[in-house]
Formats: structure tokens, C-alpha cells, sequence
């Protein structure tokens, strides 16, 4: 799934000069599921005193693989930590949690992101997610 980039964008690219809101846009317009995930999941974790917000509810496949593209590309991660000021973790095809930046070395974070968080987060239905 690639993103959807104008040709304005495209040659600010090539001169190598592109603002984050900019290509946070074309991330908003191109992955709206995982934008919007993102964002609702930041809001959540403002409204409560939780260390983290995440999602278990599986998305459908055109979800999912917006939302694989966004957290397997270290630019557009990087860009939405960055725009939502969080901290972003991922499990599997569709569990990720947002932290609040810094929670890298918490206890929770380090528990969440753990070999052993991995492994008891799957089940058979997400073989193939």
C-alpha cells in the first residue's frame, strides 16, 4: 500500500524539503483507518489516567493493511509520534497502543512491548493477519 502523494508534494520532495504537517496530511488522506486510530487512541489516552491506550478490536483487511503500512514505515510512525506527541507500539496486525513520549522506559511500556506480551497476544483467528 503506498501513499497517495501530489505532484506538489512530490516536487517539494525532490528538493528535499518537506514540513512534517505536510506529509502528515498525505499519511491523514492516504491511511485514514490508521490516522484515525491513532488519533482516537491519543484522545483516549488524554481523557484517562491510563499509561496507555491501545486497540484489540480487529480491523477489516483494507484497515489492517493501512494499518501495517503506517507502523512498518519508520518515516510515517515517526510522523504520527511526532504530530499526536505519543509514543507508538505495536503487537500485531492490529494492537497498537499509544504511550505518552518518555514511557520507553517504564515498566508498562517495557511489559508491552516484551517477547513474552508477543507471544500471549496471539491466537489462531490471527494467523495470517
Amino acid at each position: 500500500m503506498s501513499l497517495d502523494v501530489s505532484p506538489t508534494l512530490l516536487a517539494k520532495a525532490e528538493l528535499d524539503h518537506v514540513a512534517d504537517a505536510e506529509f502528515v496530511d498525505a499519511v491523514r488522506t492516504s491511511l485514514p483507518y490508521a490516522y484515525r486510530l491513532i488519533g482516537d487512541l491519543t484522545t483516549e489516552l488524554g481523557t484517562t489516567g491510563a499509561e496507555f491506550a491501545d486497540n484489540t478490536l480487529a480491523p477489516s483487511e483494507p484497515e489492517r493493511a493501512q494499518l501495517l503500512r503506517a507502523l512498518a514505515s519508520d518515516a510515517i510512525r515517526g510522523a504520527l509520534e511526532r504530530h499526536f506527541s505519543v509514543k507508538l507500539a505495536f503487537q500485531n496486525c492490529h494492537r497498537v497502543a499509544v504511550f505518552r513520549p518518555g514511557a520507553e522506559t517504564t515498566a508498562t511500556y517495557r511489559k508491552f512491548t516484551s517477547v513474552r506480551a508477543q507471544l500471549l497476544n496471539q491466537s489462531p483467528e490471527l494467523r495470517d493477519c
